[in-house]
């Protein structure tokens, strides 16, 4: 499908709004709330759309048709992206989501598309991928909460466990080196500001240039600024190649 890289196409707008509006919030709310997951939908289902398109939009403009991307713990936030890539790009998704409550009730609003979450670690991934799209997973504050603190500048020196600090961030390493290491070059990483450290950090160890974007664009959920990381030779236009 061709269109504007400057604007989601029509039939994109349409099918973001109708997913979002056959998710099923009383199960969403739970998920990401300990209490009050109703309010918390009714605030945050209108940026979740409208955000998630400005992304869209920009990630539109650098990835090339027909391709392979990966998304780490993909959830509601990520689906006008997911919908773009597969809808107008022609490109193969493969999100991955631990959260089986949201995994059930994402699949059932997508069930019109071609996009099936997976209920599985992403590090199980297979085959190469242009663009991996990794968001808000390696600072959690559930997974991670002895490391978390810290990629927000808030960890306390009289309280940090240096034991339980330590197997986190060996597990963020692992996670990675092992999603990294299934990513073409030239390609592209999503992230977000907190994030940029551990693909700076591979990059470095593997002797692999790397570029981040001079853009940032904000987040509906967790509010963590999303950029861009160009990985290997990037084109002139900033756009990755297509994957061989």
């Amino acid at each position: 499908m061709k269109g504007n890289r400057t604007k989601l196409a029509s039939v994109t707008r349409r099918l973001v709004t109708e997913i979002y509006g056959r998710l099923d919030y009383e199960a969403l709310g739970p998920v990401y709330c300990y209490e009050g997951g109703d309010e918390f939908w009714r605030a945050k289902r209108g940026p979740c759309d409208r955000l998630g398109s400005r992304v869209a939009v920009a990630l539109k403009k650098k990835l090339e048709r027909g391709g392979r991307s990966l998304y780490v713990g993909a959830g509601v936030a990520e689906l006008p992206t997911l919908i773009m890539e597969t809808v107008e790009l022609s490109r193969t998704v493969e999100p991955y989501n631990l959260r089986r409550a949201e995994v059930t009730v994402l699949n059932r609003a997508c069930h019109s598309i071609p996009l099936t979450f997976r209920l599985a670690d992403a590090a199980s991934a297979k085959g190469r991928f242009d663009h991996l799209w990794i968001v808000s997973v390696l600072n959690d504050p559930e997974r991670f909460p002895h490391l978390s603190p810290l990629s927000y500048g808030r960890g306390n020196p009289l309280t940090l466990d240096p034991l339980k600090f330590g197997k986190e961030r060996r597990i963020v390493r692992a996670l990675v080196a092992r999603c990294m290491g299934t990513l073409a070059r030239p390609g592209l990483v999503t992230t977000t500001t907190e994030e940029i450290l551990w693909i700076a950090e591979w990059c470095h160890r593997h002797r692999v240039p790397y570029r981040v974007g001079k853009r940032n664009y904000p987040t509906a959920l967790v509010g963590d600024p999303i950029c861009f990381i160009h990985i290997g030779r990037v084109e002139k236009n900033g756009r990755v190649k297509r994957l061989k």
